[in-house]
């Protein structure tokens, strides 16, 4: 995800500590005392919980994971609500405030900007209509039990006995947290759909272009997919003429274990202020970003040393802590039509079930799919009404009121239109969004611009909650497939396998189907022949089932290839440079009757090639350097092998070039609101005759420095960009490798003598940030993750900072690796987004399975589960998923019982 300044949030709290510590109650005596320590859950014994009907068992092993045990299922969810709010209640109840756009009442003015944006997209109250009336009555009632768990912890508990920081929260107002209601769990999914939103920056991103560039300049920037190279997910099938329905390729019958053995070896300015309004919504969710993605894949038990199938996944995500996941298991004692579960996983700490992992039949894995399924469009507002069809409707209004901490409350109206809510009017420079916005067709006279809503499947109520729980007790394909139908938002990529040896694919969601438009620009509202015509039927959506060539990939690449399916999906995928990767690499292992390990799904998670760089050092070995000290780091490049471990110098020096041919390139060609920001990068001397020992300061740095995020649309460096160079390369004269000279240095006329400059400022630009020793160089170095908790820890003093944030850890891999340690080339080279777990299921014996998290179990400071995973997913390891109970036993260190 991009870097970016922290939002300013909690100032008041920041100052609270400051005051604590000033006052005496330093950092030392702030932890003898044992506020720290207050929140730490109870692990062993007994505790009483009201609401049960029979006992639960909690067993956590050393990391702190728990395994829980039930009669009933309704007990199962209780506790599983109880343990959740034990180890991260101040997460769930940031998440839920976040969720109902009531920040403010936490922290203050701050966040009044952000609250009335989320009050107008109204998530809470969608959510509260996905409860009320599409919810079936079982999931209505699995939501209540968690509810009751969660409640029943905080009826014992308050304050520091909770968390650190409501602690340091009661310095300054008399916050308390409210019971738990079920909605508050169902509204997280709506956060969850907006990080993994679809196209809204490039739609946004492409307009901002169109006022500077030509059609074919964007064409450039925005090539198509490339379907000769890179493989899509599904790569065989078509529609049925007859029913509509889509037939994938391959064997679809369906193979047992037995099977498998017999089988053998075979087979503008103001779309610029959305853009970074879009991006500070989600701050308390972990920052978004362009490039974000996940990689996940099943290979058949034809190809797997266990005779089984192996599935693996890692979802990729801002880092943050606590880190969004939580590892559990939830057993039913005796798995029944009543009590049906028995899955393990990964789940959301304030949602009751398993979001990723397994049960007893089958695993799955998510990847984002990235369909096309939010438009924005264009109003046309008069005399309290909107065009629409040549004539003006009234819109509809509602009031909203913005409690806040410390200050008095603020009343917002929110208007809404038939596209949807009206979010130029949550923030000034928005106002007037539509005053250069380029329009499809006839449109009425801009007057003082037109005014923006949004049209987002997010913001209509689905049943996607009935999914989860359907997901976490099917048993076979059909049922897997049969759960996805429910699952709208976020749409996502459904990776299977099961213990029967079948693997396969669903694309699930809600996906729009469009009038007119394409969706790659805002639509003129005005007009109802740009009204969606409803979605895709879930029969007609692409799927597949043991294709012949015995694997599936799926890492954001394009699903289905256009001609062979008729429906538009969405063109701003990912552009395949790790799925191929992946796809190649499993090939790699399989050839000539090859078999792949749970050891080897874990290497390729691991693999941190430079998919371009395979492509662009052989142009940059080309180039004659006279300058010694400039070839000097030339020369990293020859025999590089392409990965980039973090104690590889050849990575920094080549990442360090890939930055600077893009700012070079594209950077200051683009809009004003678009170019790089946020940087500094390093430039040589103006004479360039001063020695390296003067450039290794900070005197002579260029400051591009500003407030905005890097976007979609600017040089970050990810696949989109690799395809854009790449069809560069062969065209040495294109206009796009010229540059502008300064006084100080001539511009470049062509391909080699911009990639020389390149090569130039990276080289200077490392001297500066570390040393003029290229042998003491790292990509580690540059490449650092840091763990901040997303509320009290992005500021302050260092003590605060100290006691809740963590790192920094040296990083290999890199943006668009398989090993996607993101980055982004228009703001630094810190770690922006990460694997936020990494899992491999091994279907023939699940208790052989491993998983890693990016933190821990705890969400409580200093606790020994507050980070203890973390090294180990930094140097690629892997903790014993263990499933049986007999494994789970011996695992276990701490054992609770909840009793009635």
């Amino acid at each position: 995800m991009p870097a970016k300044k922290p939002p300013r949030r909690a100032r008041v709290i920041v100052i609270a500590f400051v005051l604590m510590l000033v006052a005496g109650v330093g950092y030392g005596a702030f932890w003898s005392v044992g506020t720290v320590r207050a929140s730490y859950p109870q692990v062993t014994g007994e505790i009483a919980l009201e609401g049960l009907s029979g006992p639960v068992t909690v067993k956590r092993d050393a990391h702190g994971i728990p395994q829980l045990y039930a009669d009933s299922a309704s007990d199962l969810f209780r506790a599983q609500g109880y343990v959740h709010a034990q180890d991260r209640f101040w997460e769930m109840d940031v998440r839920r405030h976040t969720t109902a756009g009531r920040l403010s009442e936490m922290f203050g003015e701050s966040q009044v900007e952000t609250d009335a944006f989320l009050r107008t997209l109204n998530w809470r109250g969608i959510a509260q209509e996905e409860y009320d009336n599409e919810l079936s009555e079982e999931t209505r009632g699995y939501l209540q039990d968690y509810a009751d768990g969660v409640n029943a912890y905080l009826a014992g508990h308050d304050g520091a006995e909770l968390s650190v920081e409501y602690a340091a929260l009661g310095f300054v107002n008399d916050y308390r947290p409210q019971e738990w209601d079920p909605v508050d769990s169902v509204a997280w999914l709506k956060a969850m759909a907006w990080d993994l939103r679809a196209n809204i920056r490039d739609e946004i991103d492409r307009s901002l272009l169109a006022s500077r560039l030509d059609q074919e300049q964007i064409d450039d920037l925005y090539p198509p997919y490339p379907f000769d190279r890179n493989r899509p997910i599904v790569s065989e099938g078509g529609m049925e003429e007859g029913d509509q329905a889509f037939t994938p390729g391959g064997d679809t019958t369906g193979l047992s274990v037995a099977d498998l053995e017999e089988a053998g070896e075979g087979v503008t300015t103001q779309l610029a202020a959305l853009s970074r309004t879009l991006d500070e919504i989600p701050a308390l969710l972990g920052p978004n970003g362009s490039g974000i993605g996940s990689n996940s894949w099943a290979v058949s038990g034809d190809y797997t040393t266990t005779g089984a199938p192996l599935l693996a996944n890692d979802p990729h995500l801002a880092p943050s802590l606590p880190s969004i996941w939580y590892q559990m298991g939830l057993h039913c004692n005796e798995v029944s039509e009543q009590c049906p579960f028995a899955v393990s996983g990964f789940t959301f700490s304030g949602m009751p079930g398993v979001v990723i992992g397994h049960n007893q039949d089958i695993a799955w894995g998510f990847t984002n799919l990235g369909a096309d399924v939010s438009d924005l469009y264009l109003e046309k507002l008069q005399d309290g009404g909107y065009l629409r069809d040549d004539e003006y409707v009234p819109y509809e209004t509602r009031k909203e009121t913005i409690e806040v901490a410390g200050g008095e409350a603020r009343e917002i109206t929110v208007r809404s239109t038939a596209n949807g809510p009206i979010v130029s009017d949550r923030h000034k420079e928005i106002a007037a969004v539509g005053g250069s916005a380029p329009i499809d067709g006839p449109a009425p006279d801009r007057g003082n611009g037109y005014a923006l809503s949004l049209r987002w499947t997010a913001l209509e109520p689905s049943s996607t909650m009935d999914a989860v729980f359907s997901i976490n007790t099917a048993s076979d394909f059909d049922e897997f497939r049969e759960a996805a139908r429910d699952f709208a938002v976020p749409s996502q990529n459904l990776l299977y396998a099961d213990t029967e040896g079948n693997i396969g694919y669903q694309a699930p969601g809600r996906i729009p189907v469009r009038g007119e438009g394409d969706g790659r620009y805002p639509a003129p509202g005005w007009d109802s022949a740009y009204d969606w015509q409803g979605y895709i039927p879930h029969e007609e959506l692409p799927w597949e089932y043991n294709p012949e060539r015995g694997y599936i990939v799926t890492a954001n690449q394009a699903v289905i290839d256009p001609e062979i399916y008729p429906h538009a999906l969405t063109d701003d995928w990912s552009y395949g440079t790790r799925s191929q990767r992946i796809d190649d690499l499993i090939q790699s292992k399989i050839k000539d009757g090859g078999k792949i390990s749970t050891g080897d799904m874990r290497d390729i998670q691991m693999d941190n090639s430079n998919e371009m760089a395979k492509i662009l050092v052989p142009h940059l070995l080309r180039i004659d350097i006279s300058d010694p000290y400039i070839a000097e780091a030339q020369e990293l490049l020859e025999g590089w092998d392409y990965t980039q471990d973090a104690d590889s110098a050849a990575a920094a020096y080549y990442n360090a070039v890939w930055r600077n041919l893009l700012q070079l390139s594209f950077g200051n060609k683009l809009p004003k609101e678009l170019r790089v920001e946020g940087q500094c990068l390093r430039v040589p001397p103006a004479d360039d005759t001063a020695p390296p020992e003067d450039l290794t300061g900070n005197t002579r740095l260029v400051r591009e420095c500003g407030q905005r995020s890097p976007s979609s649309a600017q040089p970050d460096g990810g696949d989109r960009w690799f395809e854009v160079v790449r069809g560069l390369l062969d065209d040495p004269e294109n206009d796009w490798w010229k540059t502008a000279g300064t006084r100080h240095e001539p511009g470049a006329t062509d391909r080699d003598e911009l990639l020389a400059r390149a090569m130039k400022d990276a080289r200077w630009e490392l001297t500066a940030k570390l040393g003029k020793d290229i042998g003491t160089w790292s990509w580690g170095r540059l490449h650092q993750l840091e763990l901040t908790n997303q509320t009290l820890g992005a500021e302050g003093p260092g003590p605060v900072r100290h006691l809740l944030n963590r790192g920094p850890w040296n990083l290999g891999g890199g943006k668009d690796a398989v090993d996607a340690t993101g980055w982004n080339a228009a703001g630094g080279y810190d770690v922006t987004w990460v694997p936020s777990m990494r899992m491999v299921v091994n279907l023939a014996d699940f208790d052989e399975s491993h998983w890693i998290n990016l933190a821990g179990a705890s969400g409580h400071a200093y606790h020994p589960n507050y980070t203890d995973q973390t090294e180990l997913w930094a140097t690629g390891e892997f903790l014993p998923w263990v499933f049986g109970e007999e494994a789970v036993q011996e695992a276990t260190t701490d054992t609770l019982t909840l009793t009635p």
